[in-house]
């Protein structure tokens, strides 16, 4: 066994803490959510640049599990599980875009993003899946009984939870707004042999259903609320850090919904400063659609108060969330980074997703989210053109092909596509081609 040690603490600093294979999602104490807990002064054994070395000796093996991008964190995300016991897919280790040309329109040459959906299943919810499927198959190889994992989603969710489960032979349960997720995003946990409720209602009502479902503790919850999930997507920091030769970005622009993703972000950044691995913490802006806006509300009249609200439909599916579970876990990372909150339109939204893919990318529309604001954000000059600033793409484009199709025929609701590009039809007359290339060339200079 590890001498490392992590236990499930409460956020609310109330004292409860329980143990990682316990089944508990929130304080039975004071009712606030958990966070996993690592004792620092046992990783403060290893110095910063012990770990360093041992990060990068691992990155690119193939040695079970460390291949993976977040079990070669083992000792940073769940140190004592049993290495035989880990579900993973060696997730991770996604690439950092460098996105040059759409960074010169704005007059930025350290713009990258973080390509979060070249995932096994397409997002970055792989990265917290394999953990959270993990610590459940170690826990009935020991004999707990748990019969299945569910999960309320608005499709990447599911995706990951009935990828990782149908790979170490357990139940999935997945609960799913009827309609309001992409044909692709449906069908993955179909084909995964998940059990799939389609409910008519939207996120936060299968969010309500799956937390009663599984207050019968042989169903495991498998939402980001388990805060088994963060400690797999926290490794996102670790991971750009790493692939700057560990040097952290100014910036990080991420979409949100359940807000999952801003407190991971967060522990991870804060954990390599806590461990020395950085000196300075970067800026983390958080980007929601104007559909589903209740934590830039909130932050408009400066976190005061957090008022649920019934979201509108959006492109950015995934993200349209009205009562996000982590909010307050946000709220305290935002706080603590110099966070920004801003929303997209669905015009925003979808034009930037369009001009980003005409400089190669393919992005999936929740990264047009935070594209649009980054560029919001660069025009009105609160973030630095000469920043290194990281945008988190966190699925990929081929998963919302109704989307991308939809803009380039001009059917999308409330969007004016500037940058449509329709298939230009013609007989095969090799005069007229060439004509109508010149036009082209012309028309593109």
């Amino acid at each position: 066994m590890s001498e490392y040690r992590a236990v499930f603490r409460c956020i609310a600093g109330c004292g409860e803490e329980y143990p990682l294979d316990e089944v508990v999602y929130e304080c039975r104490k004071c009712g606030n959510l958990l966070e996993v807990s690592h004792d620092i002064g046992l990783l403060k054994r290893r110095s910063a640049r012990e770990w360093r070395e041992l990060f990068d000796s691992r990155t690119g093996t193939t040695e079970w599990p460390y291949g993976s991008g977040i079990w070669s964190k083992k000792e940073w995300v769940v140190p004592n599980i049993d290495n035989d016991n880990i579900v993973s897919m060696f997730e991770g280790n996604t690439n950092l875009f460098w996105a040059k040309r759409f960074g010169a329109m704005y007059g930025m040459d350290d713009l990258w993003i973080k390509m979060c959906g070249n995932s096994h299943t397409g997002s970055f919810k792989d990265l917290g899946m394999t953990v959270l499927v993990s610590v459940v198959n170690d826990m009935i190889r020991r004999g707990r009984n748990i019969k299945a994992v569910a999960c309320a989603s608005t499709g990447d969710t599911s995706a990951a939870l009935a990828a990782f489960a149908a790979y170490a032979g357990i139940p999935s349960i997945v609960f799913l707004p009827a309609n309001k997720i992409s044909t692709a995003q449906l069908v993955q946990p179909m084909a995964n042999n998940a059990i799939v409720l389609s409910l008519d209602t939207d996120f936060d009502g299968c969010m309500r259903v799956v937390r009663e479902i599984t207050k019968d503790n042989t169903i495991y919850l498998a939402n980001s609320m388990n805060s088994l999930r963060i400690e797999g997507q926290k490794t996102i920091s670790i991971e750009m850090t790493q692939q700057f030769n560990w040097e952290v970005p100014d910036v990080v622009i991420i979409p949100g919904g359940n807000l999952g993703n801003v407190s991971a972000l967060g522990n991870g950044f804060k954990m390599m400063y806590d461990l020395g691995l950085i000196t300075r913490k970067p800026r983390i802006v958080l980007a929601q659609a104007e559909n589903a806006n209740p934590l830039y509300l909130s932050y408009k009249n400066g976190f005061r108060d957090f008022t649920p609200i019934t979201p509108q439909k959006t492109l950015a599916s995934a993200i349209q969330i009205g009562d996000p579970v982590s909010v307050q876990k946000a709220i305290r990372t935002l706080k603590e980074f110099d966070g920004i909150v801003e929303q997209a339109s669905e015009d925003e939204l979808a034009n930037a997703a369009a001009l980003a893919d005409r400089t190669g990318t393919y992005s999936c529309p929740h990264t047009g989210v935070a594209l649009a604001v980054l560029m919001k954000l660069i025009d009105r000059q609160e973030l630095s053109k000469k920043d290194r600033t990281i945008v988190i793409s966190t699925a990929h484009g081929l998963k919302f092909s109704e989307f991308k199709v939809g803009y380039h025929e001009g059917t999308l609701k409330d969007v004016d596509c500037r940058y449509a590009n329709r298939p230009i039809a013609m007989a095969p007359d090799v005069g007229k081609i060439k004509e109508a290339l010149e036009r082209e060339f012309a028309a593109r200079k």
